[in-house]
């Protein structure tokens, strides 16, 4: 017998109403109203903190920091954003890199602080 496939179980997942809602991390620690960019998906809510984003364009992130690699990859995420920025596109950056907090926090509309699976990545596009 084999085990159901990723796509299976996230039909399942979905038809059972299973979804994730989206968090906005606050930094201000409740201080005051925070109004960052970054943001995060649970299943430990009922309700999305912003509203679904309408033609923003999905960037993913260079991933899990590597000596060497972090920096230059998430340079180039960078550098797509502000492309997508100069023909008129809303961006949404999608990466569990801490280092892109340094490199990209104020560049794109959307900021997920999210892996980078199938499972994830399709969460944050159907929303």
């Amino acid at each position: 017998q084999h085990s159901p496939s990723e796509d299976h179980v996230r039909m399942k997942r979905i038809n059972a109403d299973i979804k994730p809602v989206t968090k906005q991390i606050d930094t201000l620690a409740a201080e005051y109203p925070a109004e960052t960019n970054y943001l995060y998906m649970t299943y430990n809510g009922i309700e999305n903190d912003t509203k679904p984003g309408e033609g923003s364009v999905m960037v993913l992130g260079s991933g899990a920091y590597r000596i060497g690699s972090s920096i230059e990859f998430d340079w180039c995420a960078v550098s797509c954003i502000r492309a997508l920025r100069q023909m008129g596109f809303q961006s949404t950056m999608v990466n569990y890199n801490p280092e892109t907090v340094s490199t990209d926090y104020d560049e794109c509309d959307s900021l997920y602080f999210e892996e980078l699976s199938k499972e994830r990545i399709l969460d944050i596009y159907q929303r």
